[in-house]
């Protein structure tokens, strides 16, 4: 589990994350969701560790992450955009994840067998498609069994026949107890994946509830139209 409480983060005037409290419970599937400039991705990166906030805390299983950074071991973290180092082959770099990662509960290659990445593992990553990456993207975090995942635009790149993969094995990390973290543009996998949603506008918490209460509040078809109403309705409060 993830609670945030009273989260600020500031770059120079522009206030990115304004008093955020938020709580990621286990076995759901939360999306993370707003415009570009919202404050998903900043506030994605201080729970990762990877930049620090300006006030309030973030604790992990009851644990504040400013006492260390064990509790990385417990997150499988799949980025937007996979970098890697392109003279590594793909067997390689598992090998180098699993000799940086603690191992406590196990190896999980179920993504590697859907893949089919076995046929790919003596080919340079700086050789593969940009498909191929991102299924190894997708694969590496969930290698380790983490008992947290996010997942930053976790379908964007594969095909379909991937992409049904990996929204299978979500769905399957989730029934086992997981606490998982997703964003996306494509809604239509929001509305598959997601129990529960986050709406950030502006640094705020516009909304935190589930995906269905939100789509019957703004009375829409789906949570396409439903998120553009409640962009809408902010806009309009935010001109008068």
């Amino acid at each position: 589990m993830i609670r945030i409480e009273r989260l600020n983060k500031s770059f120079g005037k522009l206030h990115v994350l304004k008093d955020v409290n938020l709580e990621f419970e286990n076995s759901k599937v939360t999306a993370i969701i707003g415009p570009n400039g919202s404050g998903k991705t900043t506030l994605i990166k201080i729970i990762l560790g990877l930049m620090k906030a300006d006030s309030g805390k973030i604790l992990v299983n009851n644990i504040n992450i400013k006492k260390g950074v064990d509790y990385k071991n417990n997150i499988g973290n799949m980025p937007q955009i996979a970098r890697f180092p392109e003279n590594l082959r793909v067997g390689e770099l598992i090998d180098m994840m699993k000799d940086l990662r603690s191992k406590k509960n196990g190896v999980d290659k179920d993504l590697f067998a859907s893949f089919k990445l076995d046929n790919e593992i003596n080919k340079k990553l700086g050789t593969l498609s940009g498909g191929t990456k991102q299924r190894v993207n997708a694969a590496l975090a969930f290698l380790f069994n983490p008992d947290i995942l996010i997942l930053d635009e976790p379908t964007a790149g594969l095909d379909p026949i991937s992409s049904s993969a990996l929204k299978d094995k979500i769905l399957k990390e989730q029934k086992k107890g997981k606490t998982i973290l997703i964003t996306s543009h494509i809604l239509s996998d929001i509305e598959e994946l997601a129990e529960n949603l986050v709406f950030i506008l502006e640094g705020k918490i516009i909304y935190n509830g589930t995906v269905k209460l939100l789509i019957e509040e703004k009375g829409k078809s789906n949570l396409e139209r439903t998120i553009a109403s409640l962009m809408e309705s902010n806009a309009n409060e935010h001109n008068a």
